[in-house]
């Protein structure tokens, strides 16, 4: 499922890569290097200013090779790109959502295959996301970026319909992502935006208030070559409430031969056209509404937190595999011959959620967890002998766990037994 894009770009072809530096490799971004090696291609780290902490501060399971060489910026571009030089590096990527803006201004510097660089903060900031988007005559929601808390009021007394959303420009993961039904409700989370940081350590100088998108929300995960788009794979999200902030609760891959999976791949690969989103990986979140697919919001870097083992095993192919290809082999991503997902069974992805506080994280109090009978693998992302919080976005979350079966109602059977599991003493007790 590959798309030439319609941009003068897509004719410049790209040669392999032999050494790519990827910045801030977190999280997943930590699999990268050793996605890059099984391709032949060496790897080196860059370390940006401002990791986001939940995911740099994570185990590093992912790998099993030799570290790669680590290179840290210090603020001074020139002087980082003069160390990447000097290890041969040909090709930058992000490897998590802190590295998007580094790793674009890298790969200007060093004149290797990057993104366009006409308006690069339109692939952080979230409000130049949404312009950038609307311009090249795509729908998105309506929106108003401001440090103004009348401002915000007046635009959802002008907008007419509750509740809005309310977020900060440039976060992730539902940091302070807020749903708001009042205008007191619309001051109060602009207040506490305000006065917070994002996950990044930045301060919160302006909201985002925009309308609320009825409908379901999906997320395609593509690579891209030379201006020329791979999907990788499609999935929809379930998400459940968590006070006045949506939460993540579990997802699952949408066949390929689904017919939302044709509309929300010609929606998402004109985004990444406008976003000028040209060579690496994306991660791309739509809502499918009365008025066709309107966007969340696009990440210039792969998906946040799949284990890519799990996927390639239940969907034939991954995201990393397939941007590691990319580079790799540009020539193949040209002529559309990326591998294709195509699910084998039934997958679910499931975020782990505390209802309270709990006790020190454990790994052996899940063994009634690796005891259901369609468990496939756990990730807990916060650290053994944390003290745990009540799950309120998905820096909260304990972790997440994939449930895998033939039979979709053995998945969703033991979906409930997992909850059911969350709502005794799987956490325990302060």
């Amino acid at each position: 499922m590959s798309a030439q894009s319609s941009t003068a770009y897509a004719a410049r072809a790209t040669g392999p890569a032999t050494r790519v530096a990827v910045v801030d490799a977190d999280g997943m971004g930590a699999f990268l290097p050793d996605a890059l090696a099984r391709e032949g291609v060496q790897s080196v780290r860059v370390r940006s200013e401002a990791p986001n902490p939940y995911l740099a501060n994570r185990p590093d399971r992912a790998e099993r090779a030799e570290r790669p060489p680590e290179v840290t910026h210090r603020g001074d571009l020139a002087a980082t790109a003069d160390a990447l030089r000097r290890y041969g590096v040909d090709r930058v990527v992000a490897g998590a959502e802190s590295g998007v803006l580094l790793a674009d201004a890298l790969s200007a510097g060093l004149g290797t295959p990057g993104h366009g660089m006409s308006r690069p903060s339109a692939r952080r900031d979230k409000y130049e996301m949404a312009c950038a988007v609307r311009e090249a005559g795509l729908a998105t929601a309506a929106c108003l970026a401001t440090d103004s808390a009348d401002e915000v009021a007046a635009w959802a007394r002008g907008h007419g319909r509750w509740p809005v959303v309310l977020k900060p420009l440039a976060s992730a993961g539902t940091d302070n992502v807020l749903f708001c039904r009042s205008e007191a409700e619309l001051r109060a989370g602009t207040a506490t935006i305000r006065a917070g940081r994002d996950r990044y350590g930045g301060r919160n100088l302006a909201v985002l208030v925009q309308e609320h998108l009825a409908g379901e929300e999906y997320f395609v995960n593509t690579v891209s070559s030379g201006g020329v788009h791979h999907v990788v794979e499609v999935w929809r999200y379930h998400k459940r409430p968590v006070g006045d902030r949506p939460m993540y609760d579990h997802e699952e891959p949408v066949p390929p031969d689904d017919p939302v999976v044709g509309v929300l791949t010609a929606y998402t690969l004109r985004v990444l056209d406008a976003l000028e989103i040209r060579n690496g990986a994306a991660h791309t979140e739509v809502i499918t509404t009365g008025r066709g697919p309107v966007l969340v919001e696009c990440a210039a870097r792969h998906g946040g937190s799949h284990t890519p083992s799990v996927v390639s095993r239940f969907l034939g192919t991954d995201q990393l595999a397939c941007l590691a290809r990319a580079v790799a082999h540009p020539e193949e991503a040209a002529r559309g011959q990326l591998p294709r997902y195509r699910p084998r069974a039934h997958l679910r992805y499931v975020t782990l959620r505390s209802p309270r506080d709990g006790g020190p994280l454990s790994a052996e109090r899940f063994a009634p967890v690796r005891a259901l009978g369609t468990f496939v693998e756990m990730a807990l992302t916060i650290p053994a002998g944390t003290v745990l919080p009540r799950t309120t976005d998905l820096a909260s979350s304990p972790g997440y766990v994939y449930l895998g079966s033939a039979d979709p109602a053995r998945v969703a059977a033991d979906y409930r037994r997992l909850r059911a599991l969350e709502r005794g003493d799987l956490y325990g007790d302060l």
